[in-house]
């Protein structure tokens, strides 16, 4: 069953054209990745699809049994309204019957009688089934305040929430959904992640999204679509499928282009041989001269952002840390920490949010001072920061009057430099956009502007916290091509774990508590052998309930005594429910 079909829509933004005559179908169950750099007009793209925005030309068809979920990144609530009531906004008797349980369940003292209507109403409507997905939703979220107003979230909470109001939203409409995503995984740590990828493979959902975690995109989609030069097009397989095949166009296309300069200049000096007067045939020849001009004047851009540093010397003595202690109250951050970072050294630091991971990289440029214990910086260190927080502006600038104020020139590894606008143009900021306000840009254009203004200041110790987020791409491909090869020393802080594989010798891994273990390997590596102690850990319990343990046995009664109304009616549905399966299995 086909979901949407476009026909040679166009969209433009003033005199920029985001995408012209293009054409794509979607059909029932497919997965399907949109890959684009920052402004090429991705977003734009799924809104459209979404009914949020318009097409300029051509024809958009979407079934009218297809019902469109949008996430979007930045989400949109009630903000006066608590958690639960945005999450249950959705007009559908199921929904209405799950938000009144769950408030119900709530408060401190329910009505027996309010809370009797509202478990009849979810057995009459046979939810049951949908309000443990609810709850699995949720719960891998890490949403639990279900009374907490959604204007005092923070930004990654509200990221949360919105994600598991888009999967609970779908959930109500039984048949033909089309979820479109853009950036899930922007704010989710790798279990969610993990678990996120594994609840779209069980679901029977037709998935458009935006995603730049490729292990991710790997997992999840079969299909790619590129937004490039204002077309669009599509390859089916994983990105290492893509990459290999987009090599053989853009190389086909040169070819192409060769061929037709070659006959260019043949009809170009048989057009200055003509006279004025011509002939049909001529003119039928002048003609196809003009369409051959236009080929043969294509540029295949490769706008590959080229990350040619001029490093600073580093010296023997980098950073060195001595039995360092860090506290905030009660909560430990470091307890008698040592580590000695060497030349080359490429670390990943991962952990729970909290953990004190962005602590500790304050501690080490200084900006936070230890409670005891040495730090120790080496002279010649001199620290790029890549950090969440994004562009320092006293006030809205211009592109090239923000880059000039750090340097005029930037050197280069040959030992030239480029002006700051040949700088910001490597950088796809093209001339006619370098005088544009800082304000006007979008969220990846001002990640991709950060970046930038790090490593003008040539950086031989480079610390990038959740670089990935917002960044597209090729981008981020040319980024990691570019720390591939970088000779100071890195330390990344990032649930990407495609990036971290590609880039880190060996992992911090912040356990809490002060304790910081150092693991010698990537972070998938560092999945596997904590997955696999996890399993351990859940066969070991089996054992020990199987010894004798007459102090515990008493304590079952007890608890009985303090069965809420909601624990006995679920016992109860489950007897049922398993008398029902026993007969099904029979």
């Amino acid at each position: 069953m086909h979901y949407v079909s476009a026909e040679k829509i166009s969209k433009s933004y003033g005199i920029k054209q985001l995408f012209e005559d293009i054409t794509f179908h979607i059909s029932e169950g497919d997965k399907i990745a949109l890959i684009a750099r920052n402004g090429s007009g991705k977003s734009t793209l799924l809104k459209i699809l979404a009914g949020k925005d318009n097409i300029e030309d051509g024809s958009l068809w979407i079934h009218k049994d297809v019902t469109v979920a949008l996430f979007e990144q930045d989400p949109q609530f009630e903000e006066n309204l608590s958690v639960l009531d945005n999450i249950f906004h959705y007009k559908h008797p199921v929904s209405e019957a799950l938000r009144k349980y769950e408030k119900l369940m709530l408060s401190e003292d329910p009505d027996p009688n309010e809370l009797g209507d509202a478990l009849g109403m979810i057995d009459e409507l046979g939810a049951w089934q949908f309000e443990a997905k609810v709850k699995e939703i949720l719960g891998k979220l890490n949403i639990h305040d279900l009374t907490q107003k959604v204007k005092l979230l923070s930004g990654g909470q509200r990221k949360r929430v919105a994600l598991a109001q888009t999967l609970i939203d779908i959930g109500f409409e039984h048949k033909h959904v089309l979820l479109i995503m853009d950036e899930p995984t922007n704010h989710l740590d790798v279990e969610m992640v993990e678990w996120l990828e594994h609840y779209l493979n069980q679901e029977n959902v037709t998935l458009l999204m935006v995603t730049h975690d490729r292990y991710f995109l790997e997992d999840v989609c079969d299909e790619i679509w590129e937004l490039e030069d204002n077309k669009i097009y599509t390859y089916q397989g994983d990105y290492a499928n893509y990459l290999e095949k987009k090599a053989a166009r853009i190389e086909n296309t040169v070819a192409n282009i060769d061929k037709a300069r070659n006959l260019y200049r043949k009809e170009l000096e048989w057009m200055r041989k003509q006279p004025k007067a011509r002939t049909t045939k001529s003119r039928s020849r002048e003609d196809n001269f003009y369409d051959i001009e236009k080929k043969a004047k294509q540029k295949v851009v490769d706008n590959q952002v080229k990350l040619e540093v001029k490093m600073n010397r580093l010296g023997g003595k980098v950073a060195e840390l001595k039995k360092v202690y860090k506290s905030f109250g009660d909560k430990v951050i470091l307890k008698g920490f040592d580590y000695t970072f060497k030349k080359g050294e490429r670390i990943g630091i991962i952990g729970k949010n909290g953990a004190g991971k962005s602590t500790f990289i304050q501690m080490l440029q200084g900006e936070t001072m230890a409670d005891s214990g040495k730090i120790n910086i080496g002279d010649t260190v001199v620290f790029g920061n890549f950090s969440q927080q994004g562009l320092e502006i006293k006030e809205d600038m211009r592109l090239i009057e923000y880059v000039k104020n750090i340097a005029e020139n930037f050197p280069l590894a040959d030992g030239g430099s480029l002006s700051a606008s040949l700088f910001l143009t490597l950088f796809l900021f093209p001339p006619e956009q370098q005088y544009t306000y800082i304000s006007k840009l979008s969220g990846g254009e001002k990640k991709r502007l950060q970046l930038l203004t790090v490593l003008f200041k040539n950086p031989n110790f480079l610390i990038l916290d959740e670089p990935t987020n917002d960044l597209d791409l090729p981008t981020l491909s040319v980024l990691e091509n570019f720390l591939s090869d970088y000779q100071g020393c890195l330390v990344i802080v990032s649930h990407d774990r495609y990036f971290m594989d590609r880039l880190v010798d060996h992992l911090f891994v912040f356990e809490g508590n002060g304790v910081i273990s150092d693991y010698p390997g990537n972070y998938s590596e560092y999945r596997i052998m904590q997955r696999s102690k996890e399993k351990e850990g859940e066969k070991q319990p089996e054992i020990q309930q199987a010894k004798p343990a007459p102090v515990v046995a008493a304590e079952p009664v007890v608890e009985k005594k303090k069965f809420s109304f909601k624990d006995k009616r679920e016992y109860d549905f489950l007897e049922k429910e398993i008398a029902s399966l026993e007969t099904e299995k029979t």
